[in-house]
């Protein structure tokens, strides 16, 4: 049980398909007591069942992470509830529509400044405001994506957004070293959630990337859920200021993998098929 005796809280469960409930599962399956968050009303009916079905049934808080005073009722909540905890998982991110199509050079101010504040200084406030009840040792992890590296199409504002989160991780891991709470962020493979939903072509990317990774197949939310409780827990007591890829090993393709015909014509492998 490598997460025994842990307390933790995960922000951004949508559903049981969302990658943070499969982050939270692996924890919970490996000792951890756990609260999780809301967005509203309508999530806090949908999220009910599932907060009883990871053992925290008494712990679902709301959280609108664009609300300063609900962050800071959070910590409230947690102190009262569980007095310190050792880890938190930052699951969220929001792009208005018009920042995930049409030609990058279109996109609002606001939308850009909406994007970046939900999906990127949330994290920023998050730390600042959990901090002081998290223990020593403690660990803070959050959600990327390819997109935030290379362009991807449809990403759009979200790439954008998911480079300053990677690039916050890296500068909060310094900072709060220094009081031994590490930084981690999962850079994970395209999976079919609520968030995936708003981007276009999305059936298109998981084809792709199971035709060109080097496993040939797309990751599960469990898979990226060990992952996390890896990170989480004191396994990876020595590893901070990470991007760690769970995308069957997408990230390091350069080009498609090719094969040659009886002719030696080139073959681009298609659906794990040569």
């Amino acid at each position: 049980m490598f997460m025994q005796g842990k307390k933790g809280v995960v922000l951004g469960i949508a559903n049981k398909k969302s990658i943070a409930y499969g982050i939270a599962k692996a924890c919970r399956d490996q000792g951890a007591e756990l609260a999780i968050t809301y967005l509203n009303e309508r999530f806090e009916r949908k999220l009910a069942p599932i907060a009883e079905d990871l053992g925290c049934g008494n712990r679902l808080y709301p959280c609108d992470v664009s609300r300063p005073e609900e962050i800071a009722a959070l910590r409230e909540s947690l102190e009262r509830d569980m007095g310190t905890i050792d880890f938190f998982v930052h699951s969220i991110a929001f792009a208005p529509k018009e920042g995930l199509s049409g030609h990058f050079t279109d996109i609002p101010k606001e939308a850009f400044n909406v994007a970046m504040e939900i999906s990127v200084y949330s994290l920023i406030e998050l730390a600042r405001e959990l901090k002081p009840i998290m223990n020593p040792g403690g660990s803070i992890l959050t959600l990327s994506y390819y997109g935030g590296v290379k362009y991807i199409p449809n990403y759009n504002l979200m790439g954008v957004a998911k480079a300053a989160l990677e690039s916050s991780v890296k500068y909060l891991a310094e900072d709060l070293g220094r009081d031994g709470i590490r930084v981690n962020a999962i850079s994970a493979g395209p999976i079919k959630t609520l968030a995936a939903a708003g981007i276009g072509d999305f059936s298109f990317m998981l084809k792709w990337t199971a035709a060109h990774s080097p496993l040939r197949r797309n990751v599960t939310i469990d898979e990226v859920g060990n992952s996390g409780m890896y990170l989480l827990s004191d396994l990876s007591s020595a590893v901070t200021g990470e991007i760690h890829y769970v995308d069957g090993g997408f990230n390091i393709m350069g080009m498609p993998a090719v094969n040659f015909d009886e002719n030696g014509k080139p073959h681009i492998a298609w659906n794990g098929e040569s």
